[in-house]
């Protein structure tokens, strides 16, 4: 492999020549501390850290960017560390999903705008790793992920807690009456209880996964747990390969192929991962310039069953996934449905990455002859209601409802959805359909994860646990039922969502891939022409900029003009 020269870094512009500008450069980064030494023929790498005081998620990562540096330093680059925005994903509203573009969109112009020839890309809370990957491809420098790591597993009275699957679970029996409210407390103590993302399989970990499966993160290193001592470590190796891969220029073209979504679409469905993942993964591929749709995800899904017996789809948890042998392991349970050659970060192929691992515990990684649910994680219907389609995840739902007719009850939004479930008089039967309207990307705003909506309160005490529930919203990755999501185009737009009436006959079928409104053309057509468009959402600001600008679930939910791999210049320098 061609290896480059100190004069063909990036950061040689700012830093390797003898101009007045190179001048105000290097005597400000001595005003900083630094000396030529640092700097002089060396990469220089961006460390982009979405740590914040307030995202739990990443509570560590400012001591981890520390680990980093040391191995840019061993590899003879010089680390610099910038912070991105911080999406936490428990506090920030209305919804993380409405900031991912805007991660995005700094990655790429710090990465862009600064004097740096690599990237680390620090994160792993649900929309923090699709945000750094797209920022990553847009600018095209060599590039690494580090996943912040699973926190450690819950307890509460001798039983192991699911963050998000558990919290669902007993919210749910706190509402009919069955936990008291000094048990809800001792739950609250005792769910979350480590820095690290939900250790559930819910969208941080499908993310983390899917991007080590894709070859932009370390073999293994989505599996450590964050607060286990091979996580610093990692960090360190992680450090010390980005400064090779600059002069390997190692880019993410090289490593982001058709055959590598592929590749990482098949290990969501192995994992049982989240159904956010479908949007993300395939806005990141259109950053890539690779045609990846809903129906690519829905092709997979029929090949691959649900290996990682993981909740919500599965009973264990993150860490024990990690001692059963982690994704390397999954994946080499599963390298036959595999593109073994595909490259990665590594500069070796993903079958040399996964080349000796082994499952330490096949209750938890199951074999594909043995697999926790025959098909994959996610299902794409169609019909008259979604155009352009729908997911739902089956193997987190009753079977029950995965075929089934019955009658909706229309909200017409989350407040008014609200309202009406807590009544003791609402006309509601497990058969009926909940239907949720003005939860997507223009009508959330930000399509917030709204989508499993809680269980009507005069149902709970006759025992219902689960109904279908359709909208155009979506939901956590570490929740679970018979919730029918993404609907495409959403209500707010004119999507048929919004004609649905209570009293309206909705049938599922999940086999054969079928939602359907059975409401006449004609009558769709009258009430289309009776809708009045809400008015925006956001009069100024970044919100507004995302309503104009922001795609369909189906498309990525990306920015317009964010998408494909237009050639953008190198800034100027004078």
């Amino acid at each position: 492999m061609t290896r480059k020269k100190p004069e063909d870094l990036r950061s040689h512009r700012w830093l390797g020549v003898s101009d007045m500008r190179s001048f105000g450069h290097k005597s400000r980064l001595r005003q900083i501390g630094y000396d030529a030494e640092d700097w002089t023929g060396k990469p220089v790498i961006g460390i982009i850290n979405t740590w914040s005081e307030i995202n739990s998620c990443h509570a560590h990562l400012r001591a981890r960017a520390e680990n980093v540096k040391r191995g840019v330093l061993q590899a003879g680059g010089f680390p610099i560390e910038l912070p991105a925005m911080s999406l936490s994903e428990t506090m920030v509203k209305p919804s993380t999903m409405l900031y991912r573009n805007f991660l995005a969109m700094e990655t790429e112009e710090l990465l862009r705008s600064h004097p740096l020839d690599g990237a680390v890309l620090m994160g792993g809370c649900d929309k923090t790793t699709p945000g750094l990957v797209m920022g990553a491809i847009s600018m095209g420098i060599p590039a690494i992920y580090i996943p912040a790591g699973p926190m450690l597993r819950g307890n509460w009275k001798g039983e192991y807690l699911g963050s998000g699957s558990d919290t669902w679970k007993y919210w749910t029996e706190k509402r009919a009456g069955n936990i008291s409210d000094d048990e809800w407390n001792e739950i609250e103590g005792g769910i979350a209880r480590s820095f690290g993302t939900c250790m559930v399989m819910g969208t941080a970990a499908t993310m983390m996964a899917i991007t080590e499966a894709l070859g932009l993160a370390l073999p293994g290193s989505s599996s450590i747990p964050a607060a286990d001592s091979g996580h610093p470590r990692m960090c360190g190796v992680a450090g010390r390969r980005i400064v090779d891969m600059v002069w390997e220029d190692l880019t993410p073209d090289k490593i982001l192929t058709p055959a590598a979504f592929d590749n990482a679409i098949k290990v969501h469905m192995a994992m049982g991962g989240s159904t956010n993942a479908i949007i993300h993964v395939v806005a990141m591929a259109r950053r890539a310039g690779i045609p990846v749709d809903m129906e690519t995800f829905d092709r997979l899904s029929r090949q691959i069953p649900v290996l990682a017996n993981v909740r919500p789809s599965g009973k264990f948890l993150m860490e024990d996934f990690y001692y059963a042998g982690g994704l390397r392991a999954m994946m080499q349970n599963m390298r036959e449905k595999l593109d073994l050659s595909c490259l990665t970060v590594t500069g070796k192929s993903i079958g040399e990455n996964i080349e000796g691992a082994k499952v330490h515990i096949p209750d938890v990684i199951h074999s594909l002859n043995d697999p926790i649910y025959a098909e994959g994680a996610t299902a794409v219907l169609k019909g008259n209601l979604a155009p352009n389609g729908c997911v739902i995840k089956p193997a987190a739902a009753d079977p029950k409802f995965l075929k089934h007719r019955g009658k909706a009850i229309a909200f017409e939004d989350y407040n008014h959805m609200m309202r009406e479930i807590e009544r003791d008089d609402l006309d509601v039967t497990a058969d009926h359909i909940l239907v949720l309207k003005n939860a997507g990307p223009k009508g959330g705003p930000g399509m917030p994860e709204w989508g499993m909506l809680p269980i009507p309160k005069r149902l709970l005490g006759q025992g219902v646990r689960d109904m279908i529930r359709i909208s155009d919203g979506r939901m956590s990755g570490t929740s679970y039922g018979a919730c029918i999501l993404h609907v495409a185009p959403e209500s707010f737009v004119g999507g048929p969502l919004a004609f649905v009436q209570t009293g309206d006959e909705i049938e599922i079928d999940v086999d054969k891939r079928m939602i359907h409104l059975h409401v006449s053309d004609a009558e769709l057509a009258r009430r289309k022409a009776a809708w009045t468009p809400p008015p925006p959402k956001y009069p100024r600001g970044y919100g507004a900029m995302f309503s104009d600008h922001i795609n369909q679930a189906d498309q990525g939910c990306d920015l317009d003009f964010l998408q494909g791999k237009t050639a953008m210049p190198e800034p100027e320098i004078h």
